[in-house]
């Protein structure tokens, strides 16, 4: 891919105490439970309406098997659990997930969570759905979505359902190309004052978008890359069948509204 020519290395140096990921993921997760935030997970409201549409793609969605992969501090997770479903919440954050499983210990929920990277996912038609909800799809790479999906099938009971969404080329003109440069006294990449070199790249060839951050305090420097396949009905459709689903139906938002190729996002539902 001729993005892969450019695209920069991440620098990590070796004294890496400070940048354990500790800091930046307290506030992701703070991002996540804030309900009128759509920066890491989407507004709580629009999460109530699409836990409701999802589960009424199941039929008789009480007892059935849900996994949600990238569950986060599990607040998808617990909806679902709520209309009826068994659910398991796989995420890679394990302050995400030792939240998830107190809030639903104190809650009294039974969800099981699984602190583990989704791309290793092993089970043999347990699920009568699987989810990957608000875009994670796109931030893999080609190689890593067709294993992805490939593992979801084989997880997936006969007649099973995949539900995911991407975003589209009308997400664009929200990011924008651009670059700018922010001094910070402290924010959400560190506690320490600190720069952010900022840049948006859209390489059109491979339909990606880049958003890269290099955070440099007075001794550290990081370069996080932050990667979005841009999708259509086409090429979505072009993936699913080169895993081996057949029968895809796509929706604008992961609400089920009507698909019309206009959103800024698009949603799959695959059976």
């Amino acid at each position: 891919m001729d993005y892969l020519k450019e695209k920069p290395l991440l620098y990590a140096p070796s004294s890496s105490e400070f940048w354990d990921d500790q800091y930046i993921s307290q506030n992701m997760l703070e991002a996540h439970l804030n309900p009128d935030f759509d920066g890491a997970s989407r507004k709580h409201r629009v999460i109530q309406q699409s836990a409701s549409w999802i589960a009424a793609l199941v039929e008789s969605a009480p007892g059935k098997k849900l996994l949600d992969l990238g569950c986060g501090p599990g607040i998808y997770a617990e909806l679902f659990k709520d209309h009826g479903f068994r659910v398991t919440g796989i995420d890679f954050s394990r302050r995400s997930i030792n939240y998830a499983k107190q809030a639903a210990e104190s809650r009294n929920k039974e969800i099981e969570y699984l602190c583990e990277n989704y791309l290793n996912l092993d089970y043999q038609e347990q699920f009568d759905i699987v989810t990957l909800i608000y875009c994670d799809f796109g931030v893999l790479n080609p190689e890593d979505r067709h294993m992805l999906l490939c593992k979801i099938k084989k997880a997936l009971k006969p007649g099973g359902i995949l539900l995911f969404d991407g975003f589209t080329k009308s997400q664009l003109s929200l990011w924008g190309e651009n670059q700018k440069i922010e001094y910070c006294d402290s924010g959400f990449w560190s506690p320490l004052p600190y720069v952010c070199l900022k840049r948006n790249i859209y390489y059109e060839a491979d339909q990606v978008f880049l958003e890269q951050y290099i955070v440099v305090t007075e001794n550290e420097c990081h370069c996080y890359n932050m990667w979005n396949q841009i999708f259509s009905k086409d090429s979505l459709l072009k993936e699913l069948k080169q895993a081996g689903f057949n029968k895809v139906q796509f929706f604008d938002d992961v609400c089920g509204s009507p698909f019309s190729g206009e959103n800024n996002t698009i949603c799959a539902v695959a059976r």
